[in-house]
């Protein structure tokens, strides 16, 4: 059977307005969300006009082969999406390595970057990043491949439920029926899913399938129907009124849509919406003005670069988010017109070659398929490579000095460098823990044992931790989880959580089972409310109620009690205990802030300095929380990092031009170094003590 590859006779020219308004709904919500703010429901809209037009892509065929079928099926499939997305995954794949650190906030990234290859970057984003609308998606370049990944899964299963469109009137009512079933099931699915796990709801094709199917079903009954005639008996103002209200129904959802409700609720009326234009504006004297709009010629173009603008704009907007910030309108403005010439260039060099070039169409369909799927795995390996190189390629100072600032070197996952000490990993319930030793692993040291417990902030002492195994010959046991505290004084980050209390209850039943007398147990924490987040500064005044507040003081006076009675049986067993006292925080993270093209951004517009004054009244409460835990605890004491780390009367979060901080409160590799012989000081002067023991309040708490 020969198929031609001609698609104008099945082109809906009012389509092309509907992605136009789709896009730039997205677009306008990504530059700024006070823009549009549901404009995120744009994806829904695109969602059911894909299901619209590829069944119009397909519903040409009679009684073909299968192999036919689906050769026809995903060879245009591939030639309409694979060229402009690989294209730009390793444009933005290079633009990243060159201008984007490793860091917690693109930790996820370059993963998410490799699976949108093949279709599958929802799930990775699902997994990692969960809430879309959370804040550190924004400065993930790939983000918005989760959509592309959602109609790539669709395809799987289209043609296999549309085929039986082409066997006859009974075939067609099979279709119908399978996309029908497939509708409702994808509905009362999501209506289960979407309070209880809003990531999934939002990031999966199971509960997305719905919006899809009624853009199939839609084109199947206006088919079935001969929608000319049935439209036809019903006034042309008629109809032209239901593409208003249908207009009214989908501009209402864009603009009220809210975060977190989407697929269900908030999703519905613009769905409903998308259907009502697609129906009535079919017949083809309907719409008026409406009409008119939407097939003029710019609302067209737009239209037809919707695509290429989806794939474009965000990485535009995540790249400039990176480096000058997003925040002024001329940024804006400059982020809108090099969207558009993206977008351009790769339509006119990418999308439009690819689909309409006749060697492409006119080549063998099963040819196109195997070339375009090796085409995608190669670029993938080159994709990954580029990923693996960004220390070398990468113009930031934070790459180029790397030892000075990661503390777990290069990588940013919770796993840790080689260092002279031998590490291994053990897995308890619950918890995972890092073993550093400087010889065996298994033998213990003669000098007693050294165990951590804590979150990032714990972790991010790992390469103090190597050196303390490798220069006193302790055997470290270091047990952390990302967010999850343990005895950091706020019971709202820490035993409150319940995955957090199974990590503390686990690490710490795991150090009891272990710990012998001499051996020492160090609480590393964040006791501090946050001055910033690696993408906002909080508010002073709301910091200082976060410790001298009634509920703060309160919350505080709980956890001291708690962590007496955690404690005192291993006081009591001879075990040391030592916490880090408070260090110093900052309001603006400086690794953003490090390098020519970032300095100006708005995240550093807090600075990078604090007053030492604030800082030590800020912390007192907690020093004075320490008095009162070594009160009833034997053997407490406190190591304070913060004399060397803020030696004056102005903290910095540089000395000589090295860093001491990753972010606003994550120490640097420098510091890890600086710290060392002060820490390998403090444990070797602990001594199993007796109820009781006191710790050295420093001079200018003391005053």
């Amino acid at each position: 059977m020969h198929v031609t590859d001609d698609t104008r006779h099945r082109y809906f020219p009012y389509i092309d307005g509907l992605r136009a308004l789709a896009v730039l709904s997205v677009i306008a919500y990504h530059l700024d969300p006070r823009l549009l703010p549901g404009g995120f429901t744009g994806v829904d809209v695109f969602f059911v006009i894909s299901g619209f037009v590829v069944s119009a892509s397909m519903a040409h065929f009679h009684r073909p082969r299968l192999l036919d079928y689906l050769g026809y099926f995903y060879a245009r499939r591939i030639r309409r999406i694979a060229p402009a997305l690989v294209a730009c995954l390793m444009i933005t794949g290079l633009a990243s390595a060159l201008f984007i650190p490793q860091a917690w906030l693109s930790d996820t990234s370059n993963e998410v970057g490799r699976w949108a290859f093949v279709g599958l970057s929802n799930f990775v984003l699902l997994r990692t990043d969960g809430d879309y609308f959370s804040p550190k998606v924004e400065f993930n370049p790939y983000t918005h491949t989760w959509s592309l990944g959602v109609e790539e899964q669709f395809y799987v299963l289209f043609p296999l439920l549309f085929f039986a469109w082409a066997y006859g009137r009974r075939g067609r009512n099979g279709s119908m029926a399978l996309f029908a079933l497939g509708l409702v099931a994808s509905l009362v699915y999501v209506t289960q899913v979407a309070q209880s796990q809003p990531a999934l709801a939002f990031y999966m094709l199971t509960t997305r399938f719905w919006q899809l199917a009624a853009g199939v079903l839609l084109f199947q009954m206006l088919t079935r129907s001969n929608a000319p005639g049935a439209l036809s008996r019903i006034p042309a103002w008629a109809a032209t009124a239901g593409a208003v209200l249908s207009l009214l129904a989908l501009g209402y959802g864009l603009i009220t849509a809210r975060a977190g409700h989407s697929p269900w609720p908030d999703a519905v009326l613009p769905v409903l919406g998308t259907l009502g234009l697609l129906a009535f504006l079919h017949r083809a004297d309907a719409g008026g003005p409406l009409r008119g709009v939407l097939q003029s010629g710019p609302v067209r173009w737009v239209g037809r670069l919707s695509y290429s603008l989806y794939l474009w704009h965000w990485p535009v907007f995540v790249l400039l988010r990176w480096t000058v910030g997003l925040e002024s309108v001329s940024i804006q403005a400059f982020a809108l017109v090099l969207t558009f010439a993206m977008a351009a260039l790769s339509y006119y060099f990418i999308e439009t070659p690819f689909r309409h070039a006749a060697v492409f169409r006119n080549a063998r369909k099963l040819a196109v398929i195997g070339v375009g799927v090796v085409a995608i795995f190669a670029f993938m390996g080159v994709y990954r490579k580029v990923g693996r190189m960004q220390p070398e390629l990468s113009l930031s100072v934070i790459a180029r000095h790397a030892e000075d600032w990661y503390p777990m070197g290069r990588e940013t996952r919770p796993v840790y460098p080689d260092c002279a000490a031998v590490g291994h990993v053990e897995t308890v319930p619950d918890a995972d823990v890092r073993i550093y030793s400087k010889s065996s692993c298994a033998q213990p040291s003669q000098v007693g044992r050294l165990f951590v417990i804590g979150d990032s902030h714990a972790a991010a002492y790992a390469g103090l931790m190597a050196r303390v195994a490798e220069q006193s010959g302790r055997d470290v046991y270091l047990y952390t989880r990302a967010g999850c505290s343990f005895i950091n004084l706020q019971p709202s980050r820490d035993y409150r959580l319940p995955h957090c209390r199974a990590f503390g209850e686990a690490a710490l039943a795991d150090v009891q089972r272990r710990a012998q007398a001499g051996d020492v147990l160090f609480l590393p924490a964040l006791r501090l409310p946050r001055y910033a987040d690696q993408w906002a500064s909080f508010d002073p005044a709301e910091v200082r109620n976060a410790v001298f507040g009634d509920a703060a003081v309160a919350s505080r006076q709980e956890a001291e009690a708690m962590a007496s009675g955690l404690l005192k049986p291993l006081g009591e067993r001879g075990i040391s205990i030592v916490f880090e006292a408070p260090k110093p925080i900052f309001r603006s993270p400086p690794y953003r802030c490090a390098d020519w093209f970032s300095r100006g951004n708005p995240a550093c517009n807090e600075g990078l300095t604090m007053s030492r004054e604030d800082l030590q009244a800020l912390r007192r409460p907690v020093m004075d929380a320490f008095a009162q835990i070594a009160a009833q605890v034997p053997g407490v004491s406190v190591w304070d990092p913060f004399p060397l780390l803020c030696p004056e009367a102005t903290c910095r979060v540089e000395e000589g031009g090295r860093p001491l901080y990753f972010d606003g409160d994550h120490i640097s590799g420098y510091a890890n170094r600086k710290l060392t012989p002060a820490f390998l000081a403090h444990l070797s002067s602990v001594r199993p003590g007796s109820a009781g023991q006191k710790y050295q309040m420093p001079d200018d708490l003391a005053r």
